[in-house]
């Protein structure tokens, strides 16, 4: 066989690869994560700056959500890739240390995630694709410094103050873009807007590497923070979420329907609480990530529910 006809063999074989990457390593729960994310944070971007105007989805919506998608895929190869030598001591069975998928086959899909994300946001304005970009190449540069500093790797407070940014510039994109499209306003909320997304997403981060007892060589909060310490910042995270989305709804001037929607928030505070009580009382082996997973969900589609319900057309 000649090499050009061998030539599409390798390629289909990539592809293959990468597909079950995709499949082991980017489960359904991420992208429903990515899709719920973006539609409440322009909703709620909507909400604060265009009270007076009805929020509902639209194709620039959509089309923000599958470029998300695709990022936080594009993110999670360069973690597997950053994170190769400590997987090939702490999780042995990733693709990329069993062989399933091989550095090259990611880098080439990073590639053409990359340049269609960039030109998809274009369609939607200038703004757009250069925060994309921005967030992109912000990954990229996590993955150099992390092998340059030995603190970056090994100290995981030091790492989120570092790693945490590129959340942000997600945020920012999505907020960015929306105001490129017309659905939300530049005002001062949208800063406000943001912290309440950071700590609902920061309740999540401390409580899956949150343990009572300490675990050298794994990277856990409460190695550093104590297993209290480092519950109480997943419960701290989320109240803060909460309390930020309360001082800019005010569900005490709301009536109604928008007032029950607007007080669900601080209901939803019973997740964490409930999940602290259990690891510090039941004295659990591991914080229960499970109720994490649901204040961030029930939160992220309540506030997608305040905007439908406190907009007005």
């Amino acid at each position: 066989m000649s090499e050009a006809a061998a030539a599409p063999t390798g390629v289909l074989a990539s592809v293959a690869r990468i597909v079950r990457f995709t499949v082991v390593m980017y489960k359904p729960h991420y992208l429903l994560y990515g899709i719920v994310w973006v539609l409440a944070l322009e909703a709620t971007a909507a909400l604060v700056t265009r009270p007076d105007t009805a929020w509902t989805p639209s194709g620039a919506t959509l089309l923000r959500i599958v470029i998300v998608a695709f990022v936080l895929l594009y993110l999670r190869m360069v973690d597997e890739q950053k994170d190769l030598d400590y997987d090939r001591v702490h999780n042995p069975d990733r693709p990329l240390v069993t062989g399933a998928v091989r550095a090259g086959d990611l880098r080439a899909a990073m590639g053409v995630i990359a340049v269609g994300a960039v030109a998809a946001s274009f369609a939607l304005s200038v703004g757009s694709a250069v925060m994309i970009a921005v967030a992109m190449a912000y990954g990229l540069a996590l993955w150099g410094w992390e092998s340059l500093s030995h603190t970056v790797r090994t100290n995981i407070l030091v790492s989120l103050v570092v790693t945490y940014p590129v959340q942000l510039l997600v945020t920012a994109y999505v907020v960015v873009s929306a105001i490129g499209t017309g659905q939300v306003l530049t005002r001062w909320p949208l800063v406000a807007v943001a912290v309440i997304f950071a700590g609902a997403f920061l309740q999540f981060e401390f409580a899956r590497k949150t343990v009572r007892e300490p675990v050298p060589g794994q990277l856990f909060y409460s190695n550093m923070l104590g297993p209290n310490g480092s519950a109480g910042a997943a419960l701290g995270c989320a109240a803060v979420a909460v309390l930020v989305d309360l001082v800019l709804v005010r569900p005490w001037d709301q009536s109604g329907i928008g007032a029950v929607i607007a007080w669900i928030p601080l209901v939803l505070l019973l997740f964490p609480a409930w999940a602290g009580w259990r690891f510090h009382a039941a004295r659990r082996a591991e914080h229960p990530v499970v109720a994490a997973v649901l204040f961030i969900l029930t939160l992220y589609l309540t506030l997608i529910a305040q905007a439908l319900v406190l907009t007005r057309g």
